[in-house]
């Protein structure tokens, strides 16, 4: 457990690695009409029907301006039906709104990683110097292994023990990999087994063999808040969650997990499997048959 982020590195932003934002979170004080068209608007997404999951969300736009929340829901609609300028628009709003909100920032980079862009070209529009933005972008670009960037941002922060735990690991990362590119394929697989992804794969995997789904559940946990678009951690915590009876949780954490999936049916087809054994538990048996409904087959 050594080689693993210290947990300490994710403690500034814990309440929002957890989990994204539920909807029960702002729900409740809402009107019946609101909620109505909230709902089906993230049931369209779900089953991929992006063009009416926007117009929806429009229209609980319509009824509460202010609303970052629903901000947030269009961005990644548009991101999801490539519709770049108008995800751009409303991602940059939702992160005025919330600029400590690891999951806005993480869905804007999404957003302008495709149109060949860089949250730079967007800092004059967007809170860039707040301290928690500018540490949720480190562990964004942490995580995806652009090293360079992360220490970019970190050199221009104040020193505190987050920069100093994190910079630390971004050394490690570095000087592992250029072990692999000076001394060739003989070392890769020991540079490998050292790497914290795969430890946590390894892990987690013993105690699933063992059906110690609380163990898998708090170290898949550990490892989906240190590698937060990882979305294989995403099944496993969702998968020992639903083994443990905790079902609502599973649902929210195996949600949050598909935004992360590429081009990955077998992983895709687990993470259903598993949404639809939640679903069933709870008694929700329009959300199950949707998921279920979404498992290719010949898995």
């Amino acid at each position: 457990m050594g080689l693993f982020l210290v947990p300490e590195l994710m403690c500034a932003q814990e309440d929002e690695l957890k989990v994204e934002e539920s909807s029960e979170v702002f729900l409740e004080e809402y009107t019946d009409e609101f909620q109505e068209k909230f709902f089906e608007a993230l049931k369209q997404k779900g089953i991929e029907n992006y063009d009416r999951a926007a117009n929806l969300l429009l229209e609980c736009k319509r009824l509460d301006p202010n609303n970052s929340v629903i901000d947030h829901e269009l961005s990644k609609a548009y991101l999801a039906s490539k519709k770049y300028v108008l995800a751009q628009q409303y991602g940059i709003s939702a992160l005025v709104a919330r600029p400590e909100n690891y999951w806005v920032l993480n869905t804007l980079m999404n957003i302008m990683q495709p149109q060949g862009a860089t949250i730079d070209m967007v800092k004059d529009k967007i809170p860039y110097n707040d301290a928690r933005l500018r540490e949720n972008l480190a562990l964004i670009y942490y995580g995806r292994q652009n090293y360079d960037e992360a220490l970019k941002i970190l050199n221009g922060m104040k020193i505190s023990p987050f920069s100093k735990q994190l910079t630390s690991k971004i050394n490690d990362s570095i000087k592992a990999r250029e072990v692999i590119e000076n001394e060739g394929d003989t070392l890769v697989v020991k540079v490998e087994l050292e790497n914290p992804i795969n430890n946590y794969e390894s892990i987690i995997a013993d105690f699933l063999a063992k059906s110690d789904f609380k163990s898998a559940a708090s170290v898949s946990e550990e490892a989906m808040e240190s590698f937060p678009t990882q979305p294989y951690f995403y099944f496993t915590y969702g998968l020992a969650l639903n083994k443990t009876g905790k079902f609502k949780e599973a649902i929210a954490i195996l949600e949050s997990g598909l935004d992360y999936l590429l081009d990955d049916p077998e992983l895709a087809n687990k993470m259903y499997k598993e949404l639809v054994d939640a679903n069933k538990a709870l008694g929700n048996s329009s959300k199950a048959n949707m998921y279920l409904s979404k498992i290719k087959s010949g898995s």
